[in-house]
């Protein structure tokens, strides 16, 4: 007997008739080895395997084998399933239902959408699997502390899905702190299961996924093959510099020839998409605003059919469950979603012919991410990346001439195709708005405890237990003196009154910042949130229309509008995200280079190779300052995020000793400053203050500053904010490699 004939045949009747009823032939290699170490070890799994290549069932056909085999003996849920969206989880139950039909195992929703009757009859009768986000599992936590040994005595498995969203954030610590109390709760560590289609360092993942349990994590490679892509990038020079955010579309009412004149950037999307089921990804809610009224512009200078959908996270739920529904609809062939990270997670969209990105992603993590939403069901994935840019004026200084985000989309693509390369999970060292939501849920759900006492159940969740012990005490005390705990007669910790304030909203359950946002409807049509409410009478932009606003009730934060044509205005701003050093240096190599990229079209190939060009000419391959004619300089580090950041502030920091003012950076590509004397001399004379100072990031965090980035770290003491600000988001060794005096200067 094989070990694909032995594996299937432990599984239960109703598992064989769903894989005979979806003529599967054979079991895929990562079901082969999921089922192996679920079913035949005590460890932990992460699988990691590109999108669509059955991880959800490889996890759940082997998980509920062994339900099978060994069934509950008490009330009790068995598998806890977690995801970062409620999308997904939605997605993820009707994908499960069908599996589940037949099994007697009850599946149940729990987030803030699913209604209070359903919640209720699992909390009477706990049983099978649930499934619930980050947010919920943190409600359950803290206001249902008495009932969680009943709830999960006998739970089996926690799944945690698309781990790479979580890995490196807050809310994945978050994540990490719930399972060490739920585990705390019933005596005992489930088995923890990771699910995610892109992994960079599995070694690393896996070892976020145990913190905590003392067991193994068995990550199995993912299986390396062939790359097949259809990808092809194209640039355009916007026609008007001076275009603004309100009129994207030049003058689609005057008919030229028969045909309105449009921008040729969003004309190449327009002809890349319409006619086909599709994406279309942007890097932020206002982009992709933006682009969804753009091509309905299109379509309606064209006379053709309005075929455009949007899905992002401000949008309501009953527009994106509409976007959603439409591209899983097989019987419509033609629907487009613009969309931004919403649709980037795993959710099962069905066939869809092609996948777009107005400009570039900001990692090869996210690029696979989208990519592979296209070229399920055996054809290969297709994307198109389109890039626009500003004519450079005649006199443009030098990093101005260079197309960076064009530099960055290739960049992402060649280092993927030629190294595999995806970035690798980085988790923080200082998380103090973690540590003080995780110490106020704590204190909410036990009742008073002493500071010893606190500290110990705190500091032992693994994502804190990096976390000074002096620090959590100033932590604590800072608490105390603003309110948020009181101290009692019998110098025990409870949750104090501006505490209570924060845990009696259901905002406090989330670790990501939220904004105070305004509910917007047409009539009784809800139709989303922004952040910002407009005067009656202005317009701005929501799920890819124009509104005016008509009324507002600002007690009850709604806003009334009504449909209109015309310009827009945009309420988000847009998010950069970290970018890797590796990423840095392969755009530096192709900037040198030159070789040539098959995916590139006619523009985007001219584009690079007028870059080059001038690169070349200014020896930026050869030379990391180039002058920019008087007292003008330009420093191009080719560092990542923190690492550039630390540059920047180490620059800042010594100006008066290497005669440096007007110190200005744009993004992580270059620091434009002005010198006296010679400025290219400048990394010898960096090199020379690191091998007289060293490079202490705690000193380049200046005084009076209060870096705050997360959500709560307005409550926490701004001298702890700093520490964690050079522990976490400042990175010395890179810098002091780029000066070191290996590399031409």
């Amino acid at each position: 007997m094989t070990e694909a004939d032995r594996i299937f045949s432990r599984f239960p009747a109703y598992i064989k008739e769903y894989i005979y009823a979806h003529n599967w032939t054979e079991l895929r290699d990562i079901q082969l080895s999921a089922a192996h170490v679920i079913l035949e070890t005590d460890s932990d799994l992460l699988l990691s395997s590109s999108t669509a290549s059955g991880k959800t069932e490889a996890a759940f056909f082997p998980i509920l084998t062994e339900l099978s085999e060994k069934p509950p003996k008490a009330p009790s849920v068995s598998v806890l399933y977690i995801a970062p969206l409620k999308s997904l989880i939605n997605d993820q139950f009707l994908r499960m239902e069908e599996v589940l039909e037949a099994s007697g195992v009850p599946l149940t929703r729990w987030h803030g959408d699913v209604s209070a009757t359903r919640k209720s009859e699992l909390l009477k009768n706990p049983s099978g699997i649930l499934q619930i986000t980050p947010e919920s599992l943190e409600s359950m936590l803290m206001n249902r502390s008495n009932d969680l040994s009943r709830l999960f005595g006998d739970l089996r498995y926690v799944v945690i899905d698309e781990i790479h969203a979580l890995i490196g954030s807050d809310r994945g610590a978050q994540v990490l702190c719930q399972m060490e109390r739920l585990a705390r709760a019933i005596g005992r560590h489930p088995r923890r299961i990771g699910l995610s289609a892109t992994i960079g360092d599995l070694s690393l993942a896996a070892a976020w996924l145990s913190a905590g349990d003392e067991r193994e994590c068995v990550a199995p490679p993912p299986p390396r093959r062939p790359l097949r892509w259809i990808l092809g990038m194209e640039h355009f020079y916007i026609q008007d510099a001076r275009e603004s955010q309100a009129s994207l579309v030049t003058s689609a009412t005057e008919e030229e020839g028969g045909r309105a004149r449009l921008d040729p950037g969003y004309e190449y999307l327009y002809d890349a998409v319409a006619g086909r089921k599709a994406l279309v990804f942007s890097n932020s809610r206002e982009e992709t605003e933006y682009v969804t009224a753009t091509l309905r512009q299109i379509a309606k200078a064209r006379r053709e059919d309005d075929i455009f959908l949007i899905h992002h996270g401000n949008l309501s739920a009953s527009l994106r469950e509409d976007a959603e529904e439409k591209m899983k609809d097989e019987t419509v062939t033609r629907a487009v979603t613009c969309a931004t990270v919403t649709m980037e997670l795993g959710i099962d969209i069905g066939k869809l012919e092609r996948v777009a990105q107005m400009g570039s992603p900001t990692t090869v993590s996210g690029f696979l991410q989208r990519l592979g939403r296209s070229g399920r069901r055996g054809s290969p994935p297709e994307m198109v990346m389109v890039y626009r840019e500003e004519m450079p004026l005649p006199n443009a200084p030098l990093p101005e001439i260079i197309p960076w985000e064009l530099l960055r989309g290739i960049a992402i693509v060649d280092l993927y195709a030629t190294e595999r390369f995806i970035e690798p999970p980085r988790v923080k060292r200082m998380p103090l708005s973690l540590a003080f939501q995780q110490t106020l849920s704590i204190l909410a759900s036990s009742g008073e405890l002493s500071p010893r006492a606190l500290a110990d159940r705190v500091l032992s969740l693994p994502p804190l237990a990096a976390l000074p012990k002096e620090t959590y005490r100033e932590l604590l005390v800072s608490m105390v003196n603003n309110d948020y705990l009181e101290m009692t007669e019998t110098r025990g910790l409870i949750v104090g009154l501006a505490g209570e304030r924060l845990t009696n909203s259901f905002k406090f359950y989330a670790v990501f910042k939220d904004s105070e946002d305004y509910t917007v409807r047409r009539d009784s049509e809800e139709i989303g949130t922004i952040t910002t409410p407009p005067p009656v009478g202005d317009r701005f932009a929501l799920a890819g229309r124009v509104w005016e606003v008509t009324e507002t009730d600002l007690s009850r934060k709604l806003i009334f509008v009504k449909a209109v044509e015309g310009k827009m205005e945009i309420s988000w701003p847009g998010d950069s995200g970290e970018i890797h050093t590796k990423l840095l240096l392969k755009m530096r190599e192709i900037l040198a280079g030159e070789k040539v990229y098959p995916f590139l079209g006619e523009n985007a190939a001219a584009r690079l190779a007028h870059a080059r060009r001038v690169a070349k000419i200014a020896h930026m391959d050869t030379r990391l300052v180039v002058p920019l004619g008087g007292q003008s300089y330009v420093l191009f580090p080719w560092l990542g995020t923190r690492s550039f950041r630390t540059a920047r502030r180490l620059l800042q920091k010594y100006a008066g000793e290497l005669g440096l003012s007007d110190i200005e950076s744009v993004g992580c590509c270059y620091i434009t400053f002005k010198a006296k004397g010679d400025g290219t001399t400048l990394p010898e004379r960096i090199r020379g203050i690191l091998s007289r100072d060293g490079l202490d990031t705690a000193t380049l965090v200046f005084d009076g500053e209060c870096p705050v980035f997360d959500k709560y770290d307005d409550f926490i003491p701004p001298e702890l904010l700093r520490e964690a600000y050079a522990v976490d988001r400042l990175r010395a060794d890179e810098v002091i490699a780029r000066f070191d005096g290996k590399e031409n200067s």
